[in-house]
């Protein structure tokens, strides 16, 4: 994809993110930060049998790519397993949002998936 592909989509989830929002019923509620630049993510998520990411939502406050970022990253995992998501390398995701892209704030584009695998790790499911 070229490097204006990849800024088209970062603005397009940050301005119009189907993802945005609350999950009222979620398992998981987790927020992440990223103290350095005041960008906040927090993702609600609800597991689904076979311990699947159901349904994922994120609210937030923030630059286009940490914002864009987890739009995008949430469209990737919907649906799979949380051992999956939790495997999912950070490098794998930049390489999606366009590495000459992000390169330069590298925790702004992983936000989303650190605070995502942050609250899979947290989750203690109900017995």
């Amino acid at each position: 994809m070229e490097r204006q592909n990849h800024i088209d989509a970062l603005v397009e989830h940050y301005e119009s993110s189907q993802f945005r929002g609350s999950l009222p019923n979620a398992d998981i509620v987790f927020q992440g930060d990223n103290p350095g630049c005041g960008d906040t993510v927090t993702i609600y998520l609800t597991i689904g049998e076979g311990n699947i990411a159901a349904e994922i939502r994120f609210e937030g406050e923030g630059c286009i790519i940490s914002q864009g970022a987890t739009s995008i990253l949430i469209n990737m995992v919907r649906g799979k397993p949380l051992a999956e998501i939790d495997a999912l390398d950070y490098n794998d995701l930049i390489e999606v949002l366009g590495r000459d892209v992000v390169l330069t704030r590298v925790r702004c584009a992983t936000l989303g998936l650190k605070t995502l695998k942050e609250a899979i790790q947290h989750y203690q499911p109900q017995s």
